[in-house]
């Protein structure tokens, strides 16, 4: 393992994806039983998608008392069901959620028939908690959650918004494997805003994979501007950062 810290970072280099996930579980094992011990409770924010299965994997297994902690993620698409493939909801329920069972959890319907109800309601349920810890991912453009460059905002006033999701976005979903054709990726989804994210004691960031290393290498020597969002991230009080080696491959060391 290697580490670095860049700005208020701290970054950690895993030789593979399965010491990156299993290191990334212990840090966050370690912060939810610290709120545990504190407060008797856990407030924690769960991201998905292909970059999270091996930190899931590995979290399930430690010792956590779940009936204690609270459970929000990330985003979800607008328009699919919680039964569609591709859907967040379900990739947390079957990855993780359905296993520990949390004492709460709080998942955006994308298919809501309201959806600035939907947006209400989440809101009010982020802004009347203090979040210990999210556990996110960065993506291939370098968004953080759904917020993309063309609409990343670092004062947004709000914690949960409707996201336009650009093209490059599109196409790590298609790439992925979680849907068909690209017309068949989703245009908008619901998701956590940027100072949704900032607001958290602490963010574990997991990123592995080659295709990831470009942003990885904006993300922590470009200028913090939302051209990558996830620089931002280097202005947290409490951020570190997990990668595989390729993720890393761009990095000065």
């Amino acid at each position: 393992m290697n580490t670095i810290d860049i700005d208020n970072v701290s970054v950690s280099i895993y030789e593979n994806v399965e010491a990156m996930g299993e290191a990334a579980a212990d840090f966050t094992a370690e912060k939810i039983n610290m709120a545990i011990d504190e407060r008797g409770l856990a407030n924690l924010i769960l991201a998905t998608g292909a970059s999270q299965f091996s930190f899931l994997k590995a979290l399930k297994q430690k010792d956590i008392d779940w009936s204690k902690v609270v459970v929000f993620h990330l985003d979800e698409y607008i328009g699919l069901t919680d039964s569609h493939p591709a859907s967040f909801r379900k990739y947390l329920k079957e990855r993780i959620l359905n296993e520990v069972k949390p004492s709460e959890i709080f998942l955006l319907n994308g298919d809501a028939e309201d959806i600035e109800a939907e947006l209400a309601r989440y809101s009010e349920e982020l802004s009347s908690r203090s979040f210990d810890l999210a556990c996110i991912g960065i993506g291939e453009n370098g968004h953080i959650a759904f917020n993309d460059p063309p609409i990343a905002d670092f004062n947004d006033p709000k914690l949960v918004k409707v996201a336009e999701l650009d093209d490059a976005c599109r196409q790590q979903q298609l790439g992925e494997g979680w849907f068909p054709t690209f017309e068949d990726v989703p245009k908008k989804a619901l998701s956590l805003t940027i100072p949704a994210i900032m607001r958290c004691k602490t963010i574990s960031c997991v990123v592995p994979d080659k295709r990831k290393a470009d942003a990885v290498k904006n993300a922590l020597y470009a200028e913090i501007s939302t051209a990558c969002p996830a620089t931002i991230l280097r202005k947290h009080a409490d951020t570190k950062i997990f990668l595989d080696a390729a993720a890393a491959s761009y990095l000065n060391i």
